[in-house]
């Protein structure tokens, strides 16, 4: 064989192997995890019979078979679609490694270097909406002064801060992103509190929402199918994702409190916004012990703090190529199975 064509086959016969242990499962592609956990640096174990852990000098990364969980340095991230595992071993679907493992990874190269000077803050319900309802308490009565505590400890820090309501009002869905689209808010922030229908004394916690990526569906209940179109907040969707990461990690290290995780979702006031746009469930009203912080006015300012934090480190990220080191993000990544 002329040695000028050498590395031309050697190069095709590596893609065609590694095609061919490709694998096609839940409609997505699948990646061989030891092919990728090489290509980037990573030694493979597996400790368990449906846990596969990769590690590095810097990172770990757990995955379990089977499993949407994951745990990315201390805080739950929902994938997209579970890990597989065949007879070659464990499998990632490749739409997971780019719309959540490689920007959560890599978050200095899907940040823009801009400056964050106006932030849209969106207390959730309102008026005729009264959100959840919890013996005599009423969500809108408590996002509206979370809201105020968060405004005003984020303009002590020099940012312009727009509500989308200061009163006891209504405000349509679809004119909550639109004001901040108008206004030219750099991040939206929706701020609600949870409850849940059953194991009221055993959910707590705040979760953290971001738009869904175009060909997945929706992790919260009443999420939508992998069909749904894009809208407008895709055209942000890392940049939200990174957002909503470093808030759930924020409130869940500041308030001491269950994690609940970074979720998808297409939600009305996420799905129009023409930049980083996040939900906040602050924690959960029905919860006998959450239930009171959040009615208390000095738990609340504590809340403010974490989020003014979440959004402090958010900024950080938009440095010239900033190691995790310097941006405070540990690439470690622990992906379990549930329960």
């Amino acid at each position: 064989m002329n040695r000028k064509f050498l590395p031309l086959v050697l190069v095709c016969l590596a893609f065609c192997a590694g095609a061919a242990r490709a694998a096609f499962i839940n409609g997505q592609n699948y990646a061989p995890l030891a092919d990728w956990a090489g290509a980037n640096g990573f030694r493979i174990i597996w400790p368990a019979h449906n846990e596969v852990v990769l590690t590095n000098r810097t990172s770990r990364l757990v995955f379990g078979v089977d499993s949407t969980q994951a745990e990315i340095n201390g805080v739950n991230v929902r994938l997209s679609f579970p890990a597989a595992k065949d007879r070659t071993g464990a499998l990632i679907a490749q739409f997971d490694l780019d719309t959540a493992i490689r920007p959560l990874l890599s978050p200095s190269h899907y940040v823009d270097q801009k400056k964050i000077t106006t932030i849209c803050l969106d207390p959730g319900h309102g008026g005729k909406d009264s959100g959840n309802r919890v013996g005599f308490h009423y969500e809108k009565n408590y996002t509206l002064p979370l809201a105020f505590e968060v405004r005003d400890q984020l303009k002590k820090l020099g940012f312009k801060v727009i509500l989308t309501r200061s009163t006891d009002t209504f405000v349509d869905l679809p004119v909550r992103p639109a004001i901040a689209n108008s206004r030219g808010a750099d991040l939206f922030v929706s701020l609600h509190f949870n409850a849940a229908q059953s194991g009221r004394d055993e959910v707590s916690g705040p979760e953290t929402y971001c738009i869904t990526p175009v060909g997945a569906s929706s992790s919260n209940a009443q999420g939508e199918g992998g069909d749904y179109g894009p809208t407008t907040a895709n055209r942000f969707g890392n940049k939200s994702l990174l957002l909503a990461y470093q808030m759930e990690k924020s409130l869940v290290q500041n308030l001491g409190a269950e994690d609940r995780g970074v979720r998808r979702a297409r939600f009305a006031v996420l799905r129009d916004a023409a930049m980083p746009a996040i939900l906040i469930e602050g924690g959960y009203m029905t919860s006998p012990v959450e239930g009171k912080k959040i009615y208390d006015a000095s738990y609340r300012k504590q809340m403010a703090s974490a989020i003014v934090k979440g959004i402090l480190n958010y900024q950080r990220l938009s440095g010239p190529l900033l190691s995790p080191a310097a941006t405070g993000m540990s690439t470690v990544i622990n992906v379990k199975t549930p329960g």
